[in-house]
């Protein structure tokens, strides 16, 4: 039993649920005052509450965070208000997004600074939940290099490049990036994959006769070509010795480069998002561009080997990769016209769940550690992700045993459709909690746009 040492009257006590840890299941309730959990054990040893909600044993899990979304950015039309309704509804109680070096209200600009990226995602948002901002370098130039250090003692300890597309950075430069990074502690994700054999294969799919069809998109972007630029990434952090995070590994190729290099698992570290373990390459037959995303969906064989590399560690968080779109940007053309990216932060967890526990026997302890825990650790987060005396008091009402089938007219993201839209899954998020406020209930919103606060990150101990 843990407590405070002052049996004072507190504000709020969970009962008569199983708390979900990233260790162990066991009844519990959890004491909450002032934003933090206080107890967490049996209700007699706990300070009365002006406040008492019974969860009638259902599953109370640390809130999710999610460290991969896109707010208020070039590629997504959710707000922070919209994206962060969606995830509260989800039980994402705290998220990561992208502040794209450059990207000002429509337009690019050359001259733009990663602190005024940061800034500009601050101004005017009123997200929900907890966030904080990935910098994403646009540009090669000795300027951004030297933003690092201040950006870093400001509590902004992640930045974000690409191998591939027109935001694509040189590995020499990416090398620089992490020769840097490495003097500060931050760490570096890289989005992996080949742009020359990306564009190759994109200009002979797109030739080929049978090239047109939604259900070719995989072959212009092969998954040699993730596992090329995943390995060649992780080598240049090694090299550096600097931390390196893979995002949204797909494939067993891509995830074996990232374990041949992991060789003593300290400073490597690899994500995938839950549409890789849920959905294969035929889902491209049956949606046809809605489920375009980059890279693509792969085969069951990859799925199981992800589900593999959960199990080594070689993958150790499952992101949602959040992009909201309007159907019109998805469809109505062939597939290299389509926009890239699907939502996911309200059906994230659910759909997780019903995949890895239900079908595949995954343990709630290990979902707690690939969706709460160590996406917290990883990105310097010590408060949250976790259900202990001082850590924030974030946390998840889940029924486990609640079937019900996903429908995209319910959905609180802007975007107007749902990969899962008709997908029945058994496990259903009841309560979100925020810093002990109830901010998400049943579906609905219940608290005011603006309870969110925008993170200061610590840099992260990737030794623990």
């Amino acid at each position: 039993m843990r407590e405070r040492s002052v049996m004072a009257p507190i504000e709020t006590l969970i009962t008569s649920g199983t708390v979900v840890t990233a260790d162990s299941m066991f009844d519990a309730t959890v004491g909450i005052d002032d934003g933090t959990i206080v107890g967490v054990g049996d209700e007699r040893a706990l300070p009365t509450a002006d406040r008492r909600i019974d969860v009638g044993g259902n599953l109370v899990l640390p809130g999710v965070v999610d460290p991969h979304t896109h707010l208020a950015g070039y590629n997504s039309i959710d707000s922070y208000e919209t994206g962060t309704a969606a995830a509260a509804v989800g039980g994402v109680t705290s998220l990561l997004t992208f502040a794209w070096q450059g990207w000002d209200d429509g337009e690019w600009d050359e001259d733009g600074t990663l602190w005024g990226a940061v800034e500009r995602h601050k101004d005017g948002a009123f997200p929900l939940i907890d966030c904080g901002q990935h910098p994403v370098i646009t540009q090669e130039t000795p300027e951004v290099l030297d933003e690092f250090p201040a950006l870093v003692e400001a509590g902004v300890t992640s930045f974000k490049m690409f191998t591939t597309d027109d935001i694509r950075l040189s590995n020499g430069f990416i090398g620089e990036v992490f020769d840097r990074l490495a003097e500060l502690g931050a760490v570096g994700m890289v989005h992996t994959e080949d742009y020359s054999v990306c564009t190759e294969r994109t200009k002979a799919v797109k030739s080929d006769p049978s090239g047109e069809s939604t259900s070719a998109y995989p072959q212009s972007r092969p998954d040699y070509a993730e596992a090329m630029a995943a390995g060649a990434a992780a080598r240049l952090a090694v090299a550096a010795d600097a931390k390196y995070y893979g995002v949204h590994t797909t494939s067993k190729a891509a995830a074996d480069a990232i374990a041949s290099v992991r060789t003593d698992g300290s400073n490597v570290r690899a994500e995938t998002c839950t549409h890789y373990t849920a959905l294969d390459d035929s889902t491209y037959g049956r949606l046809g561009n809605r489920a375009i995303m980059a890279p693509p969906l792969r085969t069951q064989d990859d799925i199981n080997a992800l589900f593999d590399r959960f199990r080594d560690g070689t993958l150790s968080v499952v992101s949602t990769d959040h992009v909201a779109l309007p159907t019109s940007r998805k469809e109505g053309g062939p597939w290299w016209e389509s926009a890239f990216g699907v939502n996911s932060l309200q059906t994230s967890l659910p759909v997780f769940h019903d995949e890895a526990v239900n079908r595949r026997g995954l343990s709630y302890p290990s979902l707690v550690r690939l969706m709460c825990t160590t996406p917290a650790r990883t990105f310097g987060l010590p408060s949250k992700g976790r259900i202990e005396p001082g850590a924030d008091a974030d946390l998840v009402v889940f029924d486990p045993g609640e079937t019900y089938t996903i429908n995209a007219a319910q959905n609180h993201s802007n975007a107007d459709y749902s990969i899962y839209d008709g997908r029945e899954v058994t496990g259903r998020v009841k309560k979100t909690f925020v810093r002990g406020t109830l901010v998400a209930d049943s579906g609905e919103i219940v608290a005011e746009p603006g309870h969110g606060q925008f993170l200061s990150r610590v840099v992260p101990d990737w030794d623990q």
